[in-house]
């Protein structure tokens, strides 16, 4: 991406957590789209429109709508560029809020479990204003979103809270 003054700006999020789960229990579970539901924050009013009925593969595309703003809801879509299983996805934003949205899920086996990394790097439409909306919303926001799945996956796995890498 471009980087004239300033615009536009890729942020990136990095999140790293121990799940106390074998890999093939972590990657059955993720590789589902049919549990984003339930991992996903209600204040999002997430729904799954199309493309969920089958376990996770590269040039697999899912369809939602999300609510973006109160009263606003906006439809998403994303397709999984690249799988390989018991190891990584990654979603791509195909239509939806973002300018351009890249999400990387990657599994480690260890002795006691598995350790789950996300790499989210994203742009915002606008330009300057983009930036502004990240400093005051947007960042927040997808923090409360992170923080909503991790405590989802302490509940359901015994997960450690995730951390900010």
């Amino acid at each position: 991406m471009s980087n004239f003054i300033g615009f536009p700006r890729v942020h990136t999020l990095n999140r790293k957590q121990f799940i106390p789960r074998p890999i093939d229990v972590v990657w059955e579970f993720f590789s589902d789209p049919r549990n984003l539901d339930e991992m996903t924050p209600p204040f999002l009013r997430f729904e799954i429109l199309s493309g969920a009925d089958f376990s996770m593969f590269a040039g697999q595309v899912i369809e939602y709508r999300i609510r973006v703003l109160p009263g606003v809801r906006q439809r998403w879509v994303t397709e999984i560029s690249h799988c390989q299983p018991r190891e990584y996805f990654v979603d791509e934003q195909r239509l939806g809020p973002y300018r351009f949205w890249h999400h990387l899920h990657a599994f480690q086996s260890v002795s006691d479990g598995t350790i789950m990394t996300d790499r989210v790097n994203y742009v915002l439409p606008f330009g300057p204003l983009g930036l502004l909306v990240h400093s005051v919303f947007v960042k927040r926001r997808l923090k409360r979103i992170f923080d909503f799945r991790s405590q989802y996956l302490e509940k359901r796995f015994g997960a450690s809270r995730a951390l900010f890498v």
